[in-house]
């Protein structure tokens, strides 16, 4: 299946409310406005909640959700942390971890979605795992990300590269980055690049299926999946704010099951940026590392956010897997 090329959803068309309307279909827009030049290309609900997702914020009424819960725990210091919280390290960076898994009891947001026999979730947990993707490998899925994201690049501290939509970041708002540049496209990725990325998304898949004891074939990848870039500069919209709570599944009601890939080293390349499960008791934390692959079922049982990144650059992809057969789509291909 290739990119898909066509007009993005439409937004908001309100200048306070979200990105205006994108290019026209024959390309570029023309205006003798500066601001036309980087024409935005709206992304829709599921665009805005994907930056939400992907920075770890809450979108609609997922932060709803998720808020009222908090306030029945400690005060939320800056930054969505809960003050006094007890934090654990469920796996540090400086561990090589095979397999490690945490079973914990499927909350009941799967209880309100069409059910999946063999592979809606019914053993629910969280995993990490340094075994399937090599650092080298990561490196090389890193410079895939970082070639893309110099086309553009939030001017807060979150961007994205979506190679399946083709959305990428451009100051505050998004281009799609297939008929932004056109055949300019195939100057910047390699038909390597995408074969590499279908690899490690597929290894990922049959990892993720293996632990839940699910089959591989009755998972789908699913939107949004993509690379996101973070750094400590200050937040310029909503969208940068990736620091607050919220659950996949409340956000999207197609998501099963979530991953990410880190393409950069906690303590080495950034600051900050530690990836933590909320519990009732306690906080666990994933120290990202080049190459680790940190898993979970989607629900409310996996509650989740991302630390301020503090100084230095965080490097992931997020990519994320539905039962439902109608909210599946396909690898980007360089076509």
């Amino acid at each position: 299946m290739a990119p898909q090329r066509r007009a993005l959803p439409r937004g908001p068309d309100s200048a306070g409310s979200g990105p205006g309307p994108g290019p026209s279909r024959g390309g570029r827009r023309h205006s003798s406005a500066r601001k036309s030049r980087f024409q935005q290309d709206p992304r829709g609900r599921w665009l805005k909640a994907a930056i939400l997702l992907l920075l770890s914020a809450a979108a609609g009424g997922a932060g709803l959700v998720v808020w009222s819960r908090l306030r029945a725990q400690d005060a939320i210091t800056e930054g969505g942390i809960p003050a006094g919280g007890v934090t654990e390290v469920l796996a540090h960076r400086s561990d090589n971890l095979r397999d490690k898994f945490v079973e914990i009891p499927c909350s009941e947001d799967y209880d309100s979605h069409k059910r999946f026999e063999g592979c809606t979730p019914r053993k629910c947990g969280r995993g990490v795992t340094d075994a399937v993707i090599t650092r080298e490998e990561a490196e090389r899925i890193r410079r895939i990300a970082e070639r893309g994201l110099s086309l553009g690049g939030s001017d807060g501290g979150a961007s994205i590269l979506d190679l399946h939509s083709g959305a990428l970041s451009m100051g505050k708002h998004f281009v799609n980055l297939y008929r932004y540049f056109g055949d300019r496209i195939q100057d910047i990725f390699t038909e390597e690049d995408f074969a590499l990325y279908r690899d490690v998304r597929q290894r990922i898949q049959q990892r993720i299926a293996q632990v839940f004891g699910i089959s591989s074939s009755a998972m789908y990848l699913t939107k949004p999946t993509f690379f996101s870039r973070m750094n400590s500069t200050e937040a310029k919209t909503t969208h940068d704010e990736y620091w607050h709570p919220h659950v996949d599944k409340v956000t999207y009601g197609s998501f099963d099951y979530t991953s990410l890939l880190y393409l950069s080293d906690y303590s080495e390349d950034f600051g900050g940026g530690r990836f933590l499960f909320m519990d009732a008791d306690s906080n666990k934390t994933v120290e990202p590392r080049a190459g680790r692959v940190s898993f979970f079922t989607s629900g409310s049982e996996n509650l989740h956010w991302v630390e301020k990144v503090q100084w230095g650059t965080r490097f992931a992809i997020t990519i994320s897997f539905t039962c439902d057969p109608e909210h599946g789509i396909g690898d980007p291909l360089l076509a």
